[in-house]
């Protein structure tokens, strides 16, 4: 019996099992899955009368909210793509992607609608409509979503003929050099990621997530699939600050969260400086750069939180590697264990990930052989929207190249030690950014940090670090280069720092060295000397 695997049976199961439970929480909305589920209809049958049918996209601008997580559903009944856009860029990128990606419907919160004004008469998209449309001033033509959503029937809609294999989303990610590229995600892709994540991270019917990862980012991780198929009551978060998730997370008994390691680390800064009591029992997702392991200690000690290591991309749907303790090190000590926690893991279920080199050899499994992380798995894109060339350049003999280096250790546990283009080569020694990162951030000054390359004449490039400073802290130059070089080789130190108050980051929450790095090559004619 072939039965596909298509996105719409988590909100399904979700109706039927646990209809009259709560859903969602979005400040005061809140919806059971029964009401979730009439709201889903009606857009499904308001995107249809605006001419949707399979295969169209529908794109959709906005925080975590209610719509938005209603948005993905609606468009799913009938076949339709979803385009979730980062709510950090600026105007003439959605009008690349929004065009790019053949988009017909925008879906755009009130607090983003100005984003899209400025480039709308190049907009090829055929119709607007706002998420708490009352509150602005809006275009004639466009739609204010509360209004007409009410015009449609919360009755069952008659879905589409869909196949696993079709398109459910089409993710654009962010690019560091010349324009974002749309990861083209199937039904199939998302469901499996699903099925392998929810395991590995215990989801179930008890769980109350608090949505801080956004869900634009590849379907928030997936989230919006795991936690609605097992019933569990979804938060949303508007704003990411630590003052509203620690309101949220003791108000609602939040369970379990996902976020990049800078979210994690605000809110250490908050917990620290409020001196609060957190008494209740959350797992804590991280995924991005690698964490210093007194981060992981301090979570788990003081605060009582589960920390969970994750490692994925938007081109494998994502996740692939998890560094939750096996059983077979529950005896080690705890020292043990937080390192291996600070590690991108070993796979999940469902993948294959290796780390080879040149020759597309597997590396010696001995933690000091750095080679590339290759992938393997049904997770992975069908490929690059209107791009063969970029796909061919990234998925070769059958596996995904993801132009992050690792080592593995003897117990194939995989370490990335960074990205290939961030990776610093000074003198013709190669030096890990993480690793400076992870001594910058054991000063008590230090909040935020990036280790960089810089045009070097003598050494062609060397290390450099950006720090912003802890509130009330003070520390030069000069102390900062000595510190680091007390910790690590001389030649990894960093030779020169820059202080900000703030780094750039993705909408996901990502330390952006690319953007650090322009500054120091843009005179160059390459990005490498």
């Amino acid at each position: 019996m072939y039965v596909p695997l298509l996105l719409t049976d988590f909100l399904d199961r979700a109706v039927k099992l646990y209809g009259d439970k709560t859903a969602v929480i979005d400040d005061e909305k809140v919806v059971t899955y029964f009401e979730l589920n009439e709201r889903v209809n009606r857009l499904s049958h308001g995107l249809q009368e605006l001419g949707i049918e399979k295969g169209d996209k529908v794109a959709i601008l906005a925080p975590n909210t209610l719509e938005m997580l209603e948005g993905f559903y609606g468009a799913f009944q009938l076949g339709a793509v979803t385009v979730p856009l980062n709510i950090r860029l600026k105007p003439n990128d959605y009008l690349f992607i929004l065009n790019h990606s053949e988009t017909k419907v925008l879906l755009v919160d009130y607090e983003l609608y100005g984003l899209i004004d400025p480039v709308r008469d190049q907009l090829n998209v055929e119709q607007i409509i706002i998420h708490g449309g009352s509150k602005i001033k809006f275009e004639e033509n466009d739609l204010d979503y509360d209004e007409w959503l009410t015009k449609y029937p919360a009755k069952p809609f008659d879905r589409a003929e869909i196949d696993e294999t079709d398109m459910a989303s089409l993710l654009y990610t962010s690019g560091t050099t010349g324009d974002p590229k749309g990861v083209m995600l199937t039904h199939r892709n998302n469901y499996l990621q699903a099925l392998q994540v929810m395991h590995h991270l215990r989801v179930s019917d008890q769980d109350v997530l608090l949505h801080v990862l956004p869900m634009f980012h590849v379907n928030g991780w997936g989230s919006i699939f795991y936690y609605t198929g097992n019933g569990a009551t979804q938060v949303m978060l508007r704003k990411t600050r630590p003052n509203i998730i620690f309101e949220k997370l003791q108000k609602h008994g939040v369970t379990i969260m996902h976020m990049a390691p800078t979210v994690l680390n605000s809110l250490l800064q908050y917990y620290d400086e409020n001196k609060l009591n957190v008494n209740q029992n959350v797992r804590v997702v991280i995924g991005g750069s690698a964490p210093p392991v007194t981060f992981i200690a301090k979570v788990e000690e003081e605060m009582g939180w589960e920390f969970i290591q994750v490692y994925g991309m938007t081109e494998t749907s994502p996740l692939t590697l998890t560094s939750i303790i096996r059983a077979q090190h529950l005896d080690e000590p705890k020292e043990v264990q937080y390192r291996m926690k600070s590690k991108a893991g070993y796979q999940m279920s469902l993948t294959e990930v290796k780390v080879v080199n040149e020759q597309d050899e597997e590396v010696a499994p001995n933690g000091q052989e750095i080679g590339e992380l290759v992938i393997r798995s049904n997770g992975v894109m069908e490929g690059y929207w209107k791009n063969d060339k970029a796909t061919n350049e990234v998925i070769r003999n059958g596996w995904f190249h993801t132009g992050d280096m690792g080592v593995v250790d003897s117990d194939g546990n995989i370490e990335i030690v960074d990205r290939k283009k961030d990776v610093i080569i000074s003198g013709g020694e190669n030096i890990s950014s993480i690793e400076v990162e992870n001594i910058l951030y054991e000063h008590p000054a230090v909040v935020e940090a990036a280790a960089i390359s810089i045009p070097h004449e003598k050494w062609g490039e060397t290390p450099h670090a950006v720090v912003a400073v802890r509130d009330g802290e003070t520390v030069t130059e000069e102390e900062i280069i000595a510190f680091a070089r007390e910790r690590l080789a001389h030649y990894k130190a960093p030779t020169s720092v820059s202080f900000v108050e703030e780094l750039p980051k993705t909408g996901s929450g990502k330390i952006q060295k690319a953007h650090l790095r322009n500054e120091f090559w843009k005179n160059k004619n390459k990005m490498v000397n």
